[in-house]
């Protein structure tokens, strides 16, 4: 893949402090896998050098937003096309503001600050939160990584290849592809898979849905019946929005930025690779809503979903083995792209709070404690599911709950982080997005508690569900109403967003610790308690299906 370098004409950056970050390979040149930008270049001018900048920034978006179509979000999809046809594409249009807000504000304090997730939430909240975000984000994608292997075994059963070669084989090439020290050369293949991915388009061409019918799906919101019920498909719509944020993404994401060196001249860029990714993602969804649909109507396995092998098949029956292995296919290349991200993300986190060389720069040798981590959860992902009579099932379901729980204090700790003029100045949140943003964490906080109590009470239903809603609503009416009145009281000063291209983070260090609200401590108390609870319950009843009870 060629690449293309150049180095804009104009001033340099005269503020490239990167204070706070603990690994100097993030400071120097943007190596792309679609071209290079040389450290000091400023914004180019002219269509042709915009373009090649783009170019060049092209990958943390799109990885991050394609590395959530995997082997979870499939199985969804899937589910949602083959019992009940067509009728949720339109879920698919609230992913859109869901999928850009979190990830927009977590690319911004990668550029700004140049420090993790994990470690701001550690010198910005103190050790309990730090320690807490970097444990669950391990236990958490230790968890989903065994569900990208399952996914693997699926895709390889399907196609003829025998289980253990291709799990050891599939490990062996994610290790592979990170541990080169060379961050153009894993970002190439990680950009290479992230195209692979579109496949899922002549699938969905093969098993040809009618025209009329997708388009109604997407423009008329309905709840059909169902398999289950109206409470069994509430809750598959609230995991078509569930499954596509995930607290790895705001941690993968962000240090991704970092290790690109992308600094906040070039944002406007990095957001238009996010919506590249968000383009990407929507069209793989609504392509496995529509053919699978398409498959699946009128025959005995409609509203009798089992996994995405099950798909694979009904597509060979309904349009042939070629559309099967593009599937099939497609599902093994979204588990390795959602590998890479998961696996990265933790490994970044880990390497960010114990101040270890973590850069994909870096060889193997300059750090060693970063590709430990790495490789580590890998392998032992594909070991669990090669160990016969692993509740694979189980582990899936595991995943998907304590997500749910763990989601409210990542999305909570992203909008304090992105309202600390200390951390972002010129940057922070104006107060539209504040309350847009509000709204979505909101939204999510409300999925995360239906979703705990869907695994809790497996029988919730209709009226359970909106119960859960309407508390929500009215404590989120509550909080808003309350923080409204509290800003006219405050009079906050406007933020002065002039220089921000040259604006970025002095050292923790210098600035302190934030001063808490008494309201804000509190919040905080309530979330900590929320989480303890909610996890322990998971947890409990996790270990009770385990053992059959």
């Amino acid at each position: 893949m060629a690449s293309t370098d150049f180095t804009a004409t104009g001033g340099g950056i005269t503020a490239d402090r990167r204070g706070t970050a603990m690994d100097n390979a993030h400071a120097g040149d943007i190596h792309g896998a679609l071209g290079t930008i040389r450290h000091g270049a400023t914004a180019p001018l002219g269509l042709s050098a915009k373009f090649k900048t783009l170019l060049a920034i092209i990958g943390p978006g799109l990885i991050v937003m394609v590395g959530d179509n995997d082997a979870g979000a499939f199985a969804t999809y899937g589910q949602a096309g083959q019992n009940y046809g067509t009728a949720l594409l339109w879920t698919l249009l609230l992913l859109v503001p869901v999928l850009y807000v979190n990830q927009e504000m977590v690319l911004r304090l990668g550029a700004v600050t140049g420090v993790g997730h994990a470690r701001l939430i550690l010198e910005r909240f103190g050790r309990f939160w730090g320690t807490f975000s970097v444990i669950d984000l391990f236990l958490l994608n230790a968890l989903t990584l065994v569900t990208e292997f399952i996914g693997i075994t699926l895709a390889a059963g399907y196609l003829g290849l025998p289980k253990i070669p291709s799990v050891i084989l599939a490990g062996l090439v994610i290790m592979a592809a990170a541990s080169t020290g060379s961050f153009r050369r894993f970002e190439r293949i990680a950009v290479a898979l992230c195209g692979a991915s579109l496949l899922l388009v002549p699938v969905y061409v093969m098993a040809h849905p009618a025209a009329s019918e997708v388009a109604r799906g997407f423009l008329v919101p309905s709840l059909p019946e169902g398999p289950g019920g109206m409470g069994t498909l509430m809750l598959l719509v609230i995991g078509v929005v569930g499954t596509t944020v995930a607290p790895w993404q705001l941690f993968f994401q962000q240090s991704y930025v970092i290790d690109k060196r992308i600094t906040p001249r070039f944002i406007a860029y990095e957001k238009a690779d996010l919506w590249i990714g968000i383009l990407v993602v929507i069209i793989g969804a609504a392509a496995m809503m529509g053919f699978t649909a398409a498959a699946f109507a009128g025959t005995g396995a409609a509203g009798n979903f089992t996994d995405s092998a099950g798909i694979a098949h009904g597509l060979e029956a309904y349009a042939g083995r070629a559309a099967g292995a593009l599937f099939a296919v497609a599902l093994l290349d979204a588990c390795v792209i959602g590998a890479f991200a998961v696996s990265l993300s933790t490994a970044y986190a880990i390497g960010d709070v114990l101040s270890l060389n973590h850069s994909l720069h870096r060889g193997l040798r300059q750090a060693k404690g970063f590709y430990a981590v790495y490789a580590g959860l890998i392998s032992a992902a594909a070991t669990v599911v090669l160990i016969p009579g692993s509740p694979l099932g189980l582990l899936t379901e595991g995943v998907q709950a304590l997500a749910g729980v763990l989601l409210p204090s990542a999305s909570v700790f992203l909008l304090l982080l992105c309202n600390d003029r200390q951390i972002l100045g010129p940057w922070v949140n104006g107060r539209a997005t504040n309350l847009f943003t509000s709204l979505v964490v909101g939204v999510l906080v409300t999925l995360s508690v239906i979703l705990t109590a869907a695994v809790l009470f497996p029988g919730i239903g209709v009226a359970q569900i909106l119960m859960i809603m309407g508390g929500c609503g009215a404590t989120g009416a509550a909080a808003t109403a309350y923080a409204l009145a509290r800003r006219r009281r405050s009079a906050a000063e406007p933020v002065d967003r002039t220089g921000r291209d040259d604006w970025r983070t002095p050292p923790t260090a210098e600035i302190g610790r934030p001063v808490l609200s008494t309201t804000r401590r509190l919040g905080m108390a309530v979330l900590r308690l929320y989480l303890t609870v909610a996890t322990v319950l998971v947890i409990v009843k996790i270990v009770q299906m385990a053992l059959g009870h």
